[in-house]
């Protein structure tokens, strides 16, 4: 397939979106509701007596992230530049309401989110997205100064380190690794000197030790990390019935709606842990499917980072697509055993309607961007091959 933006016919002007892209994000948040009714049908019948009562909550999300993707791709995301700084402090605002008590709402002895009547929203989500709009309006103006620590590394380190700290006062670990990923990708682009990044690593890897191991609930997630069929009927029967349920899926799986896994073995089967249920029901070739499709939105994702038209619309395609495959990956890697347990969702598919508008929407502004021609990042390597040939010379 060419790298060029797609077209009706020769010479016609670009299609304003890359429809690969949206058919990954259709065909993910499609196959997303189909789960979470299937694994979540017998426990919503047993809890509140109706078994579309998660799948109803899903489709009412769905329908508002839609609603947003369409009202992003349509906004495009040039006129968010400008909104970046507002949307940041609104956001943090939210945060610190979210820890007010009577504000803030508790579940599973986590205060992460704001009533809003129709859906529970989760203030932590929107932080994802808005520090993405924020870093790259920040990397875009300040260019050649990337390099320098006061106005390069700095203030983007403290910045996403305030949110960090408001997201851990939530007990979100999870968001909070998200977040220093994103910052880290994103900065390495934006050329900041290697050595501070390197440090930055070093310094953060016993604070993180720190908040692990001076958290009871945390160290029991790595001790079952370690050897979880050692505790099996204790702290590590989550990862083994998620193992346990990828096994019993084979090539094939069980079928659609055959799950055992779901039927009370595995806690939250419909959010965190959906992919062992998708694994179990339909097999390594319907894993292999969602995992391409991941692929797929990943490699139309930075394709859109390479043919932005202006600095800003490169590296918000670059943080957004660096957001929802690390989001993805590490969910991935949890329900396979291979990380601890973090309590990220799987994007567009778990169930969780602050997670999935946040996704679409996310999804609409990095449409916005795969439209583009190219330009920015052509330009640049123009440029140093000029700067080169001339020093050359």
């Amino acid at each position: 397939m060419s790298d060029e933006a797609p077209t009706s016919r020769r010479g016609a002007a670009p299609a304003p979106f890359d429809p690969w892209l949206l058919a990954a994000v259709l065909l993910l948040t499609g196959l997303g509701l189909v789960m979470v009714y299937s694994a979540s049908a017998v426990t919503a019948q047993a809890r509140v007596h109706d078994q579309f009562y998660y799948l109803k909550r899903q489709l009412v999300a769905a329908g508002m992230g839609f609603a947003l993707l369409l009202f992003f791709l349509k906004l495009g995301y040039r006129k968010l530049e400008p909104l970046a700084v507002p949307l940041l402090l609104l956001v943090g605002v939210a945060l610190v309401l979210v820890l007010v008590p009577g504000i803030g709402k508790v579940a599973g002895g986590a205060r992460r989110w704001i009533d809003l009547g129709i859906v529970r929203f989760q203030p932590a989500e929107a932080a994802k997205v808005v520090l993405v709009l924020y870093l790259a309006r920040s990397l875009a103006r300040k260019a050649e100064r990337m390099r320098m620590f006061s106005i390069g590394f700095l203030p983007h380190v403290a910045v996403t380190g305030l949110l960090v700290g408001l997201v851990l006062a939530e007990k979100d670990l999870g968001t909070a690794v998200i977040l220093f990923l994103v910052l880290f990708v994103m900065l390495f682009a934006g050329g900041v000197k290697i050595g501070y990044l390197l440090g930055a690593v070093l310094v953060a890897i016993p604070i993180g030790w720190k908040l692990v191991a001076g958290t009871p609930y945390r160290m029991q997630r790595i001790t079952a990390f370690l050897d979880p069929w050692q505790h099996r009927d204790g702290i590590g029967f989550q990862i083994v019935e998620s193992l346990l349920g990828i096994g019993n899926g084979g090539w094939f799986g069980q079928g659609l709606g055959e799950g055992k896994g779901k039927l009370f073995y595995l806690p939250a089967a419909h959010t965190d842990f959906i992919a062992a249920v998708i694994a179990e029901e339909v097999g390594l070739v319907g894993m292999s499917l969602l995992v391409l499709l991941f692929a797929l939105l990943v490699w139309r994702g930075f394709r859109a980072t390479t043919l932005a038209p202006d600095a800003f619309g490169c590296y918000v395609a670059l943080g957004l697509t660096t957001l929802i495959g690390a989001q993805a990956l590490v969910n991935l890697a949890v329900v396979l055993g291979l990380l601890p347990t973090k309590g990220l969702t799987l994007p567009f598919v778990s169930y969780g309607g602050s997670s999935l508008m946040t996704m679409l929407a996310a999804a609409g502004i990095l449409l916005s961007v795969s439209g583009g021609r190219g330009g920015f990042l052509r330009a640049q390597r123009t440029t140093r091959l000029v700067t080169a040939a001339g020093s050359a010379s």
